[in-house]
């Protein structure tokens, strides 16, 4: 399931500001207190394309940078030919991940990966009514998305991104899977993004750093965690500070800044 494919600026990481396309992937198996796609959790939250209609749909812009995201991306079955038929057509890929789960050999530029701490465990308030009012929000979405995407669909049989289950659809986050983390940054180009809410969470980070070892420390961001322009503005001047004392690149947040985490942009 593909819940949304539009263009835009990436907003985050070293590639800050670049011109790029993103196809977000419905499902994930997390429910990160902080999650800014909510609307993309369900596996089923989305249209069914086959890999052809993606990177038809891709390459009706002039771009060369591809986002894959989600949702996880990395729990859908057919994100390796995904990711193939792009690099054909000449795609420079970043995938963005929680850093749950390693698929090795896979054609990637940018693994950009943002591991979960305890921050971001969710509380009582991201429950019953509050999830509720977002699966309404996510049926209405689900039937004009429907409604965009049903003219020239292709029927061919082949691979659908999504088609089917993982095991990891569904299990309870207890943490950063360390040995997928190491597997992850040994074998791909990578950035390590975490998402601050406080100073309070610096300890944890360098701790994961620590625990995961190898880590090229110029490959690591520190991002506030805001909703909106107004908390990333307040949040920002002291995550800065947190950069500047222990040395990790700050990572900006223009989707929030720019147009205010409004959805497709």
């Amino acid at each position: 399931m593909i819940n949304e494919i539009f263009y835009s600026l990436q907003g985050e990481g070293f590639l800050a500001g670049v011109p790029s396309v993103f196809i977000r992937v419905a499902g994930c198996p997390l429910r990160c207190r902080w999650c800014d796609t909510k609307y993309a959790q369900e596996a089923q939250a989305g249209t069914e394309y086959d890999i052809n209609e993606i990177v038809r749909a891709v390459g009706k812009w002039m771009c060369r940078h591809i986002v894959i995201t989600g949702g996880e991306p990395m729990v859908n079955d057919g994100l390796p030919q995904l990711a193939r038929e792009l690099k054909a057509a000449g795609k420079h890929i970043t995938i963005e991940t929680a850093g749950i789960a390693y698929i090795p050999d896979m054609p990637c530029d940018l693994m950009s990966i943002s591991p979960k701490l305890s921050n971001s465990t969710p509380t009582t308030e991201d429950s019953p009514k509050g999830r509720e009012r977002q699966k309404s929000e996510d049926r209405r979405q689900k039937s004009e998305d429907r409604r965009q995407n049903t003219e020239g669909r292709s029927l061919a049989p082949t691979p659908v991104v999504g088609a089917g289950p993982t095991d990891l659809r569904g299990k309870k986050f207890s943490g950063p899977d360390i040995a997928v983390l190491r597997e992850l940054i040994a074998n791909y180009d990578y950035q390590l993004k975490f998402v601050v809410d406080s100073v309070n969470d610096l300890p944890e980070i360098q701790e994961t750093l620590d625990r995961i070892e190898d880590v090229d420390l110029e490959k690591v961001m520190l991002m506030p965690q805001a909703a909106d322009r107004d908390e990333l503005l307040a949040k920002s001047p002291v995550v800065a500070e947190m950069c500047k004392m222990v040395g990790f690149a700050f990572s900006q947040r223009l989707q929030i800044l720019l147009w205010n985490n409004q959805r497709g942009k």
